[in-house]
């Protein structure tokens, strides 16, 4: 019998845990009767561990393929803190002598203390792999960017555990950085699930 890999189980997860269906009010206001939910996921013990080692996996691909070192990795809190954290740990325990760290990106800097816009472990000098639960606009995306840039930061590549499909890496790939999800939402709800626009991803 075949066994199954791990990103084959996190699919499933998400598609257990984090596909709901009923009547929800988007943003815009208009009802959707499909919501995805990605922090179910990835702050569910299991679930994070599935992340964890699916997501450094890729981490460790791509930053071969594009032959970039990897010194952080984090994103815009909250979507990105869990599954920063989760590929952290999954590279230490692959290898206790890893160095990779982990960081948050404040929505504003901190209003006291050391006022800091990024939190956690990151240094001006860093290859940054930019965090993204779900790609929509990609917004949240540039902000961490433009955050983790303009402390010093380098962007190596963004990682998405879903990539909505309504835009979001293309507007992102504009801006010249490399977009890489790990699912699609086609992945989650498949091909011919309601069209983007009549989704609500969080």
């Amino acid at each position: 019998m075949k066994t199954r890999s791990a990103r084959d189980e996190l699919l499933d997860f998400l598609k257990e845990k984090s596909v709901c269906r009923g009547a929800f009010t988007l943003a815009s206001g208009a009802q959707s009767d499909l919501y995805i939910d990605a922090r179910v996921t990835t702050c569910d013990p299991k679930g994070a561990i599935l992340v964890g080692r699916v997501g450094w996996e890729v981490v460790k691909r791509v930053a071969q393929e594009l032959n970039l070192r990897v010194d952080s990795i984090g994103g815009l809190t909250m979507g990105a803190d869990p599954i920063a954290l989760s590929i952290g740990i999954s590279a230490h325990l692959e290898n206790p002598s890893s160095e990779l760290q982990t960081f948050v990106v404040r929505k504003s800097p901190k209003a006291h203390g050391r006022q800091k816009l990024i939190e956690g472990n990151f240094s001006s000098g860093d290859s940054v792999v930019i965090v993204e639960d779900v790609i929509t606009t990609g917004g949240s995306t540039l902000q961490a960017v433009d955050a983790v840039e303009g402390n010093g930061g380098r962007i190596a590549f963004v990682l998405a555990l879903i990539d909505r499909q309504e835009g979001g890496r293309e507007n992102i790939e504009k801006h010249g950085y490399r977009v890489v999800p790990i699912f699609t939402r086609e992945d989650l709800i498949g091909a011919h699930a309601p069209r983007p626009s009549d989704i609500a991803i969080a």
